[in-house]
């Protein structure tokens, strides 16, 4: 492959940027990057009526949160800005008068009332009413009119649309590199609008001369686009234009494999399908998701590598990506499995990161911290529960009893567990834990369970009542790591409160 690869990624600004449209950016991006090549952002927002503030910046924000940042875009000018559609819009009229000229579109005057009335008569026939080559020379138009009639309306200011012609003649043979070889029968086409009455190109026409003019030499988009695929093409052939190499994406579809996954799925099941929030939605970003871990969970959404491998870093995808292993069926999303993602780069990570992303929550929980719990105390904390924890958010549920004495008991395990003389074996176990030598935990654990030898009583009476009042519950490391990290003071207290408590 040479090295003027171009792709784009063109969403646009309506709203926050789905998952779904992350994954084609990926895509987009590997691609690009694994061939040398430029990774284009467009920004596709002739639609004004539906653009919402803050869109466009999302997107971007986006992107660069998850290490794919565009090479050129709004903002980042390459030779071939500007970047977004609205900036562009004198370009297109030129296009669609070009296509005029060749008798390859037409200028039409049909009403939006006219228009209705033959959908409806024809729904009352029980039939479908289509723009074509059927009707064309029968409606309102420039085929139908003489070029005096048409420019006295043009000239008069009458609204019009420029349709474009479409060759109905032949089958339409196309190639994807996802789905291969696709038919499709020309005469079932529709002569789709190419330029609006309010001097705005539609999306058809826009998105080809841009992507000409940027010379993108691969289109890589969502499969919701495969429909549109046979205009295109026969947009290409009509500018005499080489068409780019196009590639449909499957769909992401919702946890249960049916349907598309929506924000709605989402908000049902406790899961984000944005990368950043907005408004009132949770993002990745916010849910406490690494971003290695988002991409690489987007990553394997539709595409496998050919060793079954499923954990990468970007470098890693970037080298064993190829279109030709990307899966042309809808792929299964699966909430628990970007957990599991997010635990797998959660364990990777040293314990003195963890406790830099960590201290901080600790901080926030307005609990009076000992001057000993410094950065250094945190990461001995993490070291020993992490394991469990697959967001760093879930570190504090872990391991707040190693920064507050518990004031409540899990009820189960005192029922379970505190028996007649458990304050008794606890009292006289306190009085060991004082005269420890060294509070070590290899140490610990021998004073301790030497003791309980000593004393003819049963592991079950010391152990479990032990782990109870210094955690709170039966949860946690190893108890002789707890009781050497907090320290002789705050065990012995523990023990004593405790007692007072439950007794």
């Amino acid at each position: 492959m040479n090295n003027n690869v171009r792709v784009r990624f063109a969403p646009s600004p309506t709203g926050p940027l789905h998952i779904g449209g992350v994954r084609t950016a990926l895509f987009n991006y590997l691609f690009a990057k694994k061939h040398g090549g430029s990774f284009v952002l467009r920004i596709e927002d002739t639609d004004q009526n539906r653009y919402v503030e803050g869109a466009e910046q999302y997107i971007i924000d986006a992107l660069n949160w998850c290490g794919i940042p565009f090479d050129e875009g709004p903002g980042k000018n390459g030779a071939f800005g500007p970047y977004r559609q609205s900036e562009r819009k004198e370009l297109y009229k030129k296009y669609a008068e070009e296509l005029v000229e060749k008798g390859k579109a037409y200028y039409a005057f049909d009403t939006a009332e006219k228009l209705e009335f033959h959908r409806k008569d024809h729904e009352e026939k029980g039939k479908t009413f289509i723009y074509n080559w059927h009707n064309r020379e029968k409606l309102s138009n420039s085929l139908a009119l003489t070029a005096e009639e048409t420019q006295a309306r043009i000239a008069a200011g009458e609204d019009h649309v420029i349709r474009f012609k479409t060759p109905h003649e032949d089958t339409i043979k196309l190639h994807d590199l996802i789905r291969g070889d696709i038919s499709i029968d020309a005469s079932l086409l529709d002569d789709k609008v190419l330029f609006k009455s309010d001097g705005m190109p539609t999306y058809h026409l826009a998105n080809i001369v841009d992507d000409h003019l940027m010379e993108i030499t691969h289109v890589i988009r969502g499969e919701e686009w495969l429909p549109s695929l046979a205009l295109h093409c026969q947009l290409y052939e009509a500018f005499g234009w080489k068409p780019p190499v196009f590639a449909h994406l499957p769909l992401i579809m919702k946890p249960t494999g049916k349907g598309k996954l929506s924000k709605r799925d989402g908000e049902k099941m406790g899961f984000p399908v944005f990368p950043l929030s907005w408004g009132s939605s949770v993002g990745y970003k916010e849910a406490g998701y690494f971003p290695e871990a988002v991409v690489n969970f987007l990553a394997m959404l539709g595409w496998n590598s050919s060793d079954d491998k499923e954990l990468y870093t970007l470098e890693e995808l970037i080298n064993a990506f190829t279109l030709e292993r990307v899966h042309n069926s809808g792929a299964r999303f699966d909430p628990d499995k970007t957990k599991w993602y997010n635990h797998q780069y959660l364990q990777q990570k040293s314990d003195e990161e963890l406790a830099a992303l960590f201290y901080p929550i600790v901080q926030k929980k307005n609990v009076s911290l000992a001057s000993h719990m410094d950065l250094s105390y945190v990461t001995k904390v993490v070291s020993m529960v992490k394991e469990r924890a697959n967001f760093v958010n879930d570190l504090w549920d872990l391991s707040s009893y190693f920064f507050e004495t518990p004031d409540e008991y899990e009820e189960k395990p005192v029922k379970k567990q505190w028996k007649e003389n458990t304050p008794t074996i606890l009292g006289n176990l306190q009085k060991v834990l004082e005269a420890a030598p060294s509070f070590e935990s290899a140490n610990l654990e021998t004073v301790v369970k030497d003791w309980i030898v000593a004393e003819e009583l049963s592991f079950g009476m010391v152990m479990a009542p032990l782990r109870l009042v210094i955690v709170g519950d039966l949860k946690g490391p190893h108890l002789f790591d707890i009781l050497a990290l907090i320290g002789k003071e705050e065990s012995v207290k523990r023990i004593r409160i405790a007692i007072d408590r439950l007794t």
